[in-house]
């Protein structure tokens, strides 16, 4: 967790979607297979690192109790426990469901230096995460993209 101690610097990794092909994944299909399974808008966000525009995530306002999975794969990856208003734009939590359901990345698109958030079983882009929500138990922020996530109610 980037709040609970770990030095985005020490992060490695891709710093694009392409370097996914590289990677072994329990889940692992063509780009014509994960565009055939999951549409343009999704496969833009989760196997292109594309962002929906904030504020209009259908999982935004989802507030019951429940899990959010992986768009692509179906992996749980947050408890509805930890999603938080953070008055960002976009579904967000304080930590995953568990430390490995999830993989992080440094990410250095666009100009600057991040921490990129994507699915350990598939690889598939979920957002980003900070280290500035004091107000939650690990400090983090788990900046995801709706489009990213199917959340199943309790």
């Amino acid at each position: 967790m980037i709040g609970s101690g770990t030095d985005p610097s020490l992060l490695s990794g891709p710093n694009s979607m392409k370097d996914v092909i590289d990677m072994a994944y329990d889940v692992m299909k063509t780009d014509e297979e994960w565009r055939a399974l999951l549409g343009d808008d999704r496969f833009a966000i989760l196997r292109q690192a594309a962002t929906e525009r904030p504020w209009t995530g259908e999982l935004l306002e989802e507030h019951r109790a429940g899990t959010y999975s992986c768009g692509a794969c179906g992996a749980e990856l947050f408890d509805a426990g930890t999603k938080f208003e953070a008055h960002c734009g976009w579904p967000s939590f304080y930590e995953a469901l568990r430390p490995e359901a999830v993989e992080l990345l440094e990410d250095r698109t666009h100009g600057m230096v991040r921490v990129e958030v994507r699915c350990a079983t598939c690889g598939s882009h979920l957002g980003h995460v900070f280290p500035d929500a004091p107000q939650t138990p690990t400090g983090d922020r788990y900046c995801m993209n709706s489009l990213s996530l199917r959340f199943t109610p309790a």
